[in-house]
């Protein structure tokens, strides 16, 4: 346990010290040994990589410059009198394969949700998809599911669902982007796919059929209870943050309103007068306005139903909160702080949701929240050129 802090982290046994080489057969047959298998590791991780990336295989110049390196790392590791050597290693390739699943974690994440009526189901539904792979959440306001695969996944199920079907993941990913694409903008399809949903246990499965070139097309998305990190990752920490950014636009405009009440107040005690008097109003009492809100407006403003309104009316405002979580997220990874986001208000997107163009993150209502194009972890953020306008003469109501 004390060898974190006790044991030295770069230590070199015997440096510049060595004999004259051992050259036994049997010395000679287990060093050429490890270096074919540490080679043939190597290439491995190079085509592996390469997959993973969907780029072509390294061409034979490209993996005999990288094994020449490696041996060059190993000389001198060697003459440094270290006994391990340097070679491309199976952890790399999962660390790649880790940083597509946060990519698609983050894409999800930043993707507004679409109302669904499948049959008798309304369900709430987020998808992104990509040429890595997919994540899918979908609720019905009293569970939450989710799926996430990648490539290697969507092959198998392909092969089990489509057998006369041949393709690569990406076709298929592409194919099924293009079939969820209208389900989630609410364009009617004119029997282009059928979905349905079926609960299993506690599990809901959403079953597609369609065609791909001529030939009968079936995909099932299997989703599983969403863990509760993920729940408070998509509703209870942005619901949070789109509550206290309508409180903090409820306080501006009530300022407002009392700033108005006083210019028209200036206004009266200049003379004025109006001219229509319909158009006279009260001073702003905010408790008054407040009471009256709670007493009048909150059973209507409260009916959740299932979710559409939630879709309809408030998306920009959730798009532009987990717009900023994902922000601080990266601002965190980069500045290499462990912490993740620590803030659920808003003051303040790679790939688009199926390929269909996001509306601007800035229409949300009275929230100053910076754009940025995220295709990875980045620590700039752009930010807007702000031009001094003009200030017109107010012209009132009054003569």
């Amino acid at each position: 346990m004390s060898a974190a802090t006790e044991a030295p982290w770069f230590w070199l046994p015997h440096p510049a010290e060595w004999d004259w080489p051992l050259l036994t057969p049997r010395a000679l047959a287990a060093g050429i040994s490890m270096a074919l298998a540490a080679s043939a590791s190597s290439l491995g991780c190079y085509a592996l990589c390469g997959s993973l990336l969907h780029l072509p295989s390294p061409p034979p110049h490209a993996c005999s410059r990288g094994l020449g390196l490696e041996g060059l790392g190993s000389v001198l590791a060697g003459l440094l009198g270290s006994s391990m050597g340097t070679a491309s290693s199976f952890p790399n390739v999962g660390t790649v394969s880790l940083i597509q699943m946060e990519e698609l974690e983050q894409g999800l994440l930043k993707k507004p949700w679409a109302w669904l009526q499948l049959d008798k189901n309304s369900l709430l539904a987020k998808a992104y998809i990509t040429k890595q792979g997919y994540a899918l959440l979908i609720s019905d306001l009293q569970r939450v599911w989710h799926e996430q695969v990648d490539t290697s996944v969507v092959s198998q199920r392909a092969k089990e669902l489509n057998k006369r079907l041949t393709a690569p993941p990406e076709a298929f990913l592409c194919h099924l982007g293009d079939l969820l694409r209208p389900l989630f903008n609410d364009i009617a399809c004119p029997g282009k796919a059928t979905f349905s949903c079926d609960h299993v246990a506690e599990a809901l499965i959403l079953r597609v059929r369609s065609e791909l070139s001529g030939l009968p097309f079936y995909w099932n998305f299997h989703c599983i209870l969403a863990s509760p990190s993920l729940v408070s990752q998509h509703l209870i920490r942005p619901l949070m943050g789109m509550s206290l950014a309508l409180q903090c636009q409820v306080r501006d405009l009530a300022t407002l309103l009392h700033m108005k009440d006083l210019e028209i107040q200036d206004y009266q005690e200049s003379g004025a007068t109006l001219s229509r008097g319909r158009l006279k109003t009260e001073p702003f009492e905010e408790n008054s306005f407040l009471e009256q809100f709670m007493v009048e407006k909150l059973p209507e403003a409260c009916s959740v139903g299932d979710g559409r309104h939630f879709v309809t009316d408030l998306q920009n405002l959730y798009m532009a909160v987990t717009g900023q979580e994902v922000q601080v997220r990266q601002k965190h990874q980069g500045t290499g702080d462990p912490g993740t986001s620590s803030s659920a208000s808003p003051p303040g997107t790679d790939g688009q949701l199926l390929n269909q163009p996001e509306e601007p993150v800035s229409s949300a209502p009275s929230l100053p929240v910076p754009e940025k194009e995220a295709t990875g972890p980045s620590d700039s953020v752009q930010r807007p050129q702000l031009s001094k306008v003009k200030r017109k003469k107010l012209r009132g109501l009054f003569n």
